[in-house]
């Protein structure tokens, strides 16, 4: 049956305004989502990085990779790549330099400022806007003397791997361990996975085919409880 109210539903995207931290609650969850996706795929398996090629390189099987950026340990410095083409080559960082403009567009300081000082744990963060925002498969951190390369993935073999379980175990982890916006980043998330998204007073639901994730608000946005109604109960 055709989905009239699907059909007018505000759609997952940037808008002007937006800060990171609004983008990353829109964008964070599914990119956590296509991580598990990657963990499936390579276990505890150490990636190898073969810039010539543009592979990521494991026992069995290659990657095909685009240079996001780097971790400069000892200086506690991101750089993006696409300010980079005299390091890497320009078939490397179209996705970064993609990710730039979109950063031009919405006025994103750290998606166009070319170096800053930050954390490992924010670089993960900019990674990830990185893979949620152009659909791509997964990233992937590769250690290289005193560097983290983040590279961005996309490749068949990394399988979509999904269950209502999965939906309400991910997006708990994101809200709790993440500074996000948590009712964005709920509604963001099951938007973004194709199910259907319920909004009330002060829950909201996701519909994953008959089971049901439901989640809880404070009148500021925060999570009180998350709970998942599998097909069978």
């Amino acid at each position: 049956m055709f989905n009239l109210k699907a059909k007018f539903e505000k759609p997952v995207e940037i808008e002007q305004g937006d800060s990171f931290k609004m983008v990353l609650s829109k964008y964070g969850a599914v990119a956590l989502d296509k991580q598990e996706n990657l963990s499936d795929l390579i276990g505890e398996e150490r990636g190898e990085l073969d810039l010539e090629k543009g592979i990521l390189k494991f026992n069995e099987f290659e990657l095909p990779v685009q240079i996001i950026g780097f971790f400069t340990e000892e200086l506690n410095q991101w750089s993006w790549a696409w300010d980079s083409d005299d390091i890497f080559d320009e078939s490397l960082i179209k996705s970064a330099r993609q990710i730039k403009a979109i950063g031009d567009e919405f006025n994103i300081p750290q998606l166009t400022t070319s170096i800053f000082e930050t954390d490992l744990d924010t670089c993960h963060n900019l990674a990830m806007v990185t893979t949620g925002v152009l659909d791509l498969d997964a990233y992937y951190a590769v250690p290289e003397d005193g560097l983290a390369i983040f590279v961005a993935l996309s490749s068949d073999l990394i399988e979509d791997h999904n269950s209502p379980e999965k939906f309400r175990v991910n997006f708990a982890i994101f809200q709790k361990n993440f500074n996000v916006f948590p009712k964005v980043a709920f509604e963001a998330y099951t938007k973004l996975k194709g199910y259907i998204y319920k909004p009330h007073d002060d829950f909201a639901v996701a519909k994953i085919g008959e089971s049901r994730v439901i989640v809880g608000f404070t009148e500021r946005g925060n999570v009180t409880h998350i709970q998942l109604l599998l097909e069978e109960d």
